[in-house]
């Protein structure tokens, strides 16, 4: 039972003597709902926070007499059946049996694929040395092997090289290696103070949890703050009664009491029109603040004070006052920040830039924030991320922190916001709401011209696969395939490429008659191109996405722009490519690789559209005028790594690289060109390396769109 607006990731009977019901998994449509029905008859259930992914999670009672559950999907007046459960004691009894041996199966599953990793690393170790020295290995490079055979193995064999931050104790227990091995640092003394007035909209709020929010600002290592307080008419005499404790308190707190209850928006805008402080800073009534946050943001400003805009690291409290679900963020990434409010808490504005636009915007309660940072950046793009956890985001029942589901019109002002920012920008696009966040596909009126390069040495069969998916799946009309030729020698690819060339009139082929390189290959056919846009393309894929030309160029054609990449995936419909980060596990690797293809990935990455410093160029689309704005591939990179310098280049020149998921093709990967086996290609390649380290190193060492707290062994992981 397939649905195409529903992801079932659980669903079970339980409970021996008293059943119940539950189902998780997650939406692309957020006005589905759902009807259980037990033999026939609708039953209540209670809908729960899903907080892995913000997706639905549904737990109904049933009786013991009740003999079959059907759960149906309901988008609008069409009803689908997405799932049948059996009720009886014995499928209980299984399940319950299933879900107590399940740890001893994974760890048996565990074992069993050490053991494999175990056999396959020693077969790659004899090949490489095999490859490489014939396995006659000089002295003195055994330590050096014997040292990197020994942390595989431990990889291999020792949990706990890495952990999930998604798991909430994982990251407990990173939050505890981080404070041993980084004790808190010493607060120096900066020569530039100015004041943050921290504004907070106030509505009947807990004494408790007012208290621990206003006492982590009292106690903030920098002192050069106010506290601006907005209370929207609260009728819980609590809330009040506090409020008037700690305006007695300390004079750098100030109240204003609304006469009328007008919500988050013009409650916040309160705050800030008694606010007197060059900054402030946003913050909700029942968070926190770590004791160093506001002197980690001064600290920034000492070294820019170009800056309007500051942004921190984040995580959650949960109910207990567990810290859980952090969030690591990226610099600025405009691209980002349109699929979703990623900036969110804590953040520090310029006070004058915040009055110029006017502050938050009646109508958008439940996105003011986001609507706010699309306006403020469309003015300033001085901002600074700090990659430090320093505000923690309280997850109280009906919260947008503890889930998205609670307050549902947000997803709707969400997507307003991002069609206003369209608008504003005098930007023709669609938005739909997908995995909670937004999905931005550009629109235009005439198809640009893009022409699809795509060069060869021979392997017609693999060559005719990826030249029919083209051809066959492509519903973009304005395109040209440029097939090029370099020093084929094999009678079938002639055959093809004579072939090709009378069947479609938007074929050609350009010969490069020179030793292998691909960057010299690529510009040369570029130099024969007058299109618009141009696609790179390797001939070892196979297109997935029909629409993946008019998705592609629709984002290129944006003027922040640069390079355009997609999801790339193996046969085995695992992730091959989803953007590139640097200086993980050396120069460069591919995010998310070997996830599944239907993965939403972390942060929704998989997705949705993301900023990356760099894509593969195994399927990448540019403007031609920019790809001649820094010269096109560097020929000196003859293989290895001239798309990542290619898209370093464009970073380099201001432009935005983005990773857009929603158009899939397959890739056979290096099929044409085999593997490095020989010593000459293996020093080109070491030569290549020296030159990205030498060229690219501040890169390298701290990717922007990588947070630095991030393994630099395992993409996405946090280092134990």
């Amino acid at each position: 039972m397939k649905c195409d607006y529903v992801h079932i990731e659980e669903a079970r009977v339980y409970g021996i003597k008293n059943p119940k019901f539950i189902i998780k998994g997650s939406l692309t449509d957020k006005d589905v709902s759902f009807k259980i029905l037990a033999d026939g008859k609708e039953i209540k259930y209670d809908s729960l926070p899903n907080l892995v992914n913000l997706g639905f999670c549904l737990e109904a009672e049933l009786t013991n007499e009740m003999r079959k559950v059907e759960v149906y999907a309901v988008n609008g007046k069409k009803e689908e059946l997405i799932c049948i459960r059996e009720n009886s004691k014995m499928h209980r009894i299984k399940s319950k049996i299933r879900k107590t041996t399940k740890p001893l199966e994974i760890k048996i599953r565990k074992i069993g694929t050490a053991f494999g990793n175990f056999f396959k690393t020693i077969g790659h170790g004899f090949k490489f040395l095999w490859r490489e020295h014939h396995l006659l290995v000089p002295p003195a490079l055994w330590g050096k092997y014997l040292k990197a055979f020994g942390r595989k193995m431990k990889e291999i064999f020792k949990k706990g090289l890495y952990l999930n931050p998604g798991i909430p104790e994982e990251y407990q227990l990173w939050l505890k290696r981080q404070a041993e091995a980084f004790p808190r640092e010493e607060v120096k003394k900066l020569e530039y103070n100015p004041k943050i007035s921290m504004v907070i909209p106030v509505y009947n709020v807990s004494r408790e949890l007012l208290s621990e929010c206003l006492d982590s600002i009292l106690n903030q290592s920098y002192t050069n703050f106010e506290i601006c307080l907005a209370d929207d008419k609260s009728t819980n005499k609590e809330t009040i009664d506090t409020l008037k404790e700690y305006e007695k308190k300390d004079k750098r707190i100030k109240v204003v009491y609304r006469k009328e209850n007008g919500h988050i928006s013009k409650s916040t805008n309160s705050a800030i029109e008694i606010a007197t402080g060059e900054f402030i800073g946003l913050m909700d009534n029942d968070d926190t603040l770590d004791l160093d946050a506001l002197y980690e943001v001064v600290k920034m400003l000492n070294d820019d004070k170009s800056l309007d805009m500051i942004y921190t690291d984040e995580d959650k409290l949960d109910m207990k006052g567990k810290r859980r679900d952090p969030h690591f963020k990226a610099d600025f990434s405009p691209d980002t920040l349109l699929s979703s409010n990623y900036i969110c808490h804590f953040c520090v504005l310029r006070k004058k830039i915040v009055d110029k636009i006017g502050g938050f915007r009646v109508g958008y309660e439940g996105s003011q924030d986001h609507d706010l940072f699309l306006r403020f950046t469309e003015v300033s793009d001085r901002v600074g991320h700090i990659p430090k956890v320093l505000y923690h985001w309280r997850m109280i029942p009906g919260s947008t922190a503890a889930t998205i589901d609670s307050k549902s019109y947000a997803l709707e002002r969400g997507k307003k916001s991002v069609e206003d920012a369209l608008k504003r920008r005098k930007i023709e696009g669609k938005v739909t709401i997908k995995y909670n966040h937004y999905l931005v596909e550009y629109e235009y009126r005439k198809e640009p011209s893009i022409s699809i390069i795509i060069p060869t040495k021979d392997h017609a069969f693999d060559t005719r696969k990826c030249l029919e998916s083209v051809f066959t799946k492509t519903n973009y009309k304005n395109y040209e395939v440029v097939l090029v030729n370099n020093n084929s020698t094999e009678q079938d690819l002639f055959d093809l490429l004579d072939e090709y060339k009378k069947k479609y009139k938007n074929f050609r082929v350009v010969d490069a008659p020179i030793p292998f390189n691909y960057s010299k290959i690529n510009n040369m056919a570029v130099k024969t191109c007058k299109s618009d846009y141009i696609v790179l393309l390797n001939n070892d894929t196979e297109l997935i996405t029909e629409d993946w030309l008019k998705i592609m160029v629709g984002y290129a054609m944006q003027k922040h722009i640069g390079t355009v990449g997609v999801k790339l995936l193996y046969h085995d419909n695992t992730i091959q490519h989803a953007g590139v980060v640097l200086g993980v596990g050396g120069i460069a690797n591919h995010a998310f690789l070997g996830e599944s293809r239907d993965s939403i990935g972390l942060y929704a990455r998989l997705a949705l559209p993301h900023n990356y410093s760099a894509n593969t160029a195994a399927c990448l689309m540019v403007s031609r005028k920019k790809y001649n704005e820094v010269g096109g591939l560097e020929e000196e990179l003859m293989v290895a790594y001239n798309d990542i310098d290619f898209n370093l280049k464009l970073l380099e020149k201001g432009y935005y690289n983005v990773f857009v998921p929603q158009v899939e093709l397959y890739h056979f990967e290096s099929k044409s060109r085999g593997l490095d086996t020989t010593t000459e290609k293996y020093k080109r390649f070491m030569h290549e390396q020296y030159y990205m380290y030498e060229k690219w190193s501040k890169y390298i060492d701290k990717d922007p769109f990588y947070n630095k707290n991030f393994s630099k062994t395992k993409s996405f992981f946090l280092d134990k």
